[in-house]
């Protein structure tokens, strides 16, 4: 499993995990390089440090937890009804798509995504929140991470 597979799957349980602890809803922009991510969320507060040890903790949690992720491909309308708004980023997918990748992981996080995906949270190894940065005037949280 390359480290790129690893960080993108590590995207999803961030995600989860920065919904758990801070409430955010939108993914605003994500990247992978290696063993290394950067997940944009929106936000309209600068979280405190004790709220960001939280999100790693409970990112490390769910990964410890070795969760199945599933993949699957499914019709747009049927995915809107399961899961509704939740499945879409701020990343606009065009209305001509009627069918949709999606990755879940049961509980935590589910989104249109057509990347390759770990077939379990444990096979990420850690995830270690390297910096962050709350941009008020943008009203995002950036959050780079490493995954090992």
């Amino acid at each position: 499993m390359s480290d790129e597979v690893r960080a993108h799957t590590a995207l999803h349980v961030l995600k989860g995990a920065a919904v758990e602890v801070l409430g955010v809803k939108w993914t605003s922009g994500v990247s992978v390089n290696d063993s290394h991510g950067r997940l944009t969320l929106q936000l309209d507060r600068k979280p405190t440090e004790d709220e960001m040890r939280r999100v790693e903790d409970a990112a490390n949690r769910v990964i410890t937890e070795d969760v199945g992720v599933e993949e699957k491909v499914m019709g747009r309308a049927e995915a809107e009804e399961r899961w509704g708004d939740l499945v879409y980023d701020l990343f606009p997918i065009p209305e001509s798509v009627t069918e949709l990748s999606i990755c879940h992981i049961p509980g935590w996080n589910v989104n249109a995504c057509n990347r390759e995906h770990c077939s379990s949270t444990g096979k990420i190894g850690s995830l270690t929140i390297s910096k962050y940065r709350y941009r008020a005037n943008k009203g995002v949280l950036e959050i780079s991470f490493d995954v090992g």
